[in-house]
């Protein structure tokens, strides 16, 4: 009977024992190896870059500068409007006259005597003035010689309420405006400073202060009486070119004077190439000469007197007019009396 053969597993055949103990003791070495040796650093992974971009094949616009807009401010809070004064309408102008060479309206009143110009010119404003029975309330209407002027009795009224006033005035003082820091005599009508005897019952109010203007000059160096007013006919009549007020000075001299330059004093000198009007000079004592005078120049009397060979050391106005001085005491006041006239 035949023998059926053997299958035996595809298994490798181990070594001898003596190769299985020298690999065990490699694997051993190994494994000692591995321990002291140090670790061995970390792969760092591969960085991918991207590869920059392919140019365009559109052609590229130019830049344009970057605008600028205006600044806007932020809106404010609202406020209410401004109340604003009503405005004055502009007077009336004058209407066309058909003959230009007639005088107006209001030189024509002062020419008449019954108000100065400025007072004409309020007047006619307030309405107060009437030319041939019609109102004419507008400035510089010219009118003819001839034509008939009515003044209302409101202004009357108020012309009879203007005051005007007589002052001794100081020397230092300067009769209009200040000046070289010398301040004007109109700083002196004060109640305090008012005459304790002015016999006038007039009552002292500050709207007599209003308008109140001097009625003529004193140089700063003289002394005396000086007139202030509010009434324009007063001082028309004071200082107006056809003024004939005689006002009378002392005057204290030095120097010589011959009787023939006493005649030259009383008439014959000239002052700007222009003639003096004649004058009253004498003697009131030893060393004062009186004046009186029609007109007032300019320091006219010290320049008379250097004319002739005098010095002026001292002058005083004692007289206006018909209204004397008196015993009014150098810085006082008082007010011009209904019965006084100039």
């Amino acid at each position: 009977m035949a023998r059926t053969p053997l299958k035996l597993p595809n298994k490798p055949i181990a070594e001898s024992t003596g190769r299985k103990e020298l690999t065990t003791r490699a694997r051993l070495a190994q494994k000692d190896k591995r321990r002291a040796a140090p670790p061995a650093a970390p792969v760092a992974a591969p960085v991918t870059v991207p590869a920059p971009p392919a140019p365009s094949k559109r052609r590229a616009r130019p830049t344009e500068p970057a605008r600028k807009y205006p600044k806007v401010a932020p809106p404010r809070a609202s406020t209410p409007p401004r109340a604003t004064a009503p405005t004055q309408p502009a007077p009336p102008r004058s209407p066309a006259h058909e003959n230009p060479e007639d005088p107006r309206l209001s030189k024509r009143m002062s020419e008449l005597g019954l108000c100065s110009r400025r007072e004409a010119d309020e007047w006619i404003e307030n309405g107060w003035v009437k030319v041939d029975g019609k109102v004419v309330n507008t400035l510089g209407v010219r009118v003819p010689a001839t034509a008939r002027i009515e003044v209302d009795q409101a202004a009357s009224r108020h012309q009879s309420e203007q005051v005007t006033i007589l002052l001794n005035k100081p020397v230092g003082y300067v009769s209009g405006q200040p000046e070289d820091g010398h301040q004007p005599a109109m700083v002196l009508i004060k109640p305090e400073n008012r005459w304790a005897e002015d016999p006038s019952p007039t009552k002292f109010v500050h709207g007599h202060l209003r308008g109140l203007a001097p009625a003529g000059r004193l140089d700063i160096d003289s002394t005396g009486l000086i007139v202030f007013t509010q009434d324009g006919r007063v001082a028309k009549h004071l200082i107006g070119s056809d003024s004939e007020v005689e006002k009378e000075y002392l005057v204290r001299v030095q120097g010589t004077l011959t009787e023939e330059g006493l005649k030259k004093l009383r008439h014959g000198l000239e002052l700007d190439g222009v003639k003096l009007k004649p004058a009253q000079v004498s003697w009131a004592n030893e060393d004062q000469l009186r004046f009186a005078l029609r007109e007032g120049r300019k320091r006219q009397i010290r320049r008379m007197c250097e004319m002739v060979g005098l010095v002026v050391t001292g002058l005083k106005r004692v007289r206006s007019g018909g209204v004397p001085l008196g015993k009014l005491p150098v810085g006082q006041w008082r007010y011009l009396r209904k019965d006084e006239k100039f």
